[in-house]
């Protein structure tokens, strides 16, 4: 006799939850997280239940680890030419993760749409290409994992400012947000290369 490693899964139903946000695209995803005595597993990852549940039929070529102090506010990037979608979560900490609606056809152009991202509530975000992403870390030490449909592109790589009064994103306060030189040197969005399709 042997005991199952969690508690069975019926693969008929969806491994997560899919929250759409006002941003048509952008999802939130709750995985399903299955507990015993001695903690806990969830799946972080399954391209077939991302199809099955969320429609996102995504090739990731690469994942990136970021590790930020409280009150790091990074973004807001993308890239054009060599578009990346994001598969966005959290493992140590609490993050304030944003997208940025870039496709000049869309009604949500110029818009935003932000959630907490942290290691207890284990939501995940989905920001496909035609977005800008950024976040705040709103604890020291704060680790995000993100999954990428094309590989970082230097030359393609494009910065809109994080405080552009015109986007208007309500950032957690901090009093002295920590931004690197290159994401305080972006642009504003009326002077950004945007995507047109």
């Amino acid at each position: 006799m042997f005991a199952l490693p969690f508690a069975a899964v019926d693969r008929g139903q969806a491994a997560m939850n899919v929250i759409a946000t006002a941003l048509q695209g952008v999802i939130r995803i709750q995985p399903h997280v299955f507990e015993d005595e001695r903690g806990s597993l969830f799946e972080s990852y399954n391209r077939r239940d991302l199809m099955r549940s969320a429609g996102i039929d995504a090739e990731f070529v690469q994942d990136n680890h970021s590790r930020s102090h409280r009150g790091v506010i990074r973004g807001l990037h993308y890239q054009l030419g060599r578009v990346q979608g994001k598969l966005v979560r959290v493992v140590v900490g609490r993050a304030f993760d944003v997208a940025v609606d870039l496709r000049r056809s869309s009604p949500g152009f110029g818009r935003w749409v932000g959630c907490e991202l942290s290691a207890t509530n284990r939501s995940m975000l989905w920001i496909p290409p035609g977005f800008a992403h950024g976040f705040a870390a709103l604890e020291d030490g704060t680790e995000l994992i993100y999954k990428v449909t094309g590989y970082w592109a230097p030359e393609h790589e494009r910065t809109i400012a994080w405080n552009d009064p015109e986007i208007g994103i309500d950032w957690p306060h901090f009093d002295s947000p920590i931004v690197s030189a290159k994401d305080r040197a972006g642009c504003l969005l009326r002077d950004a290369e945007v995507f047109e399709a």
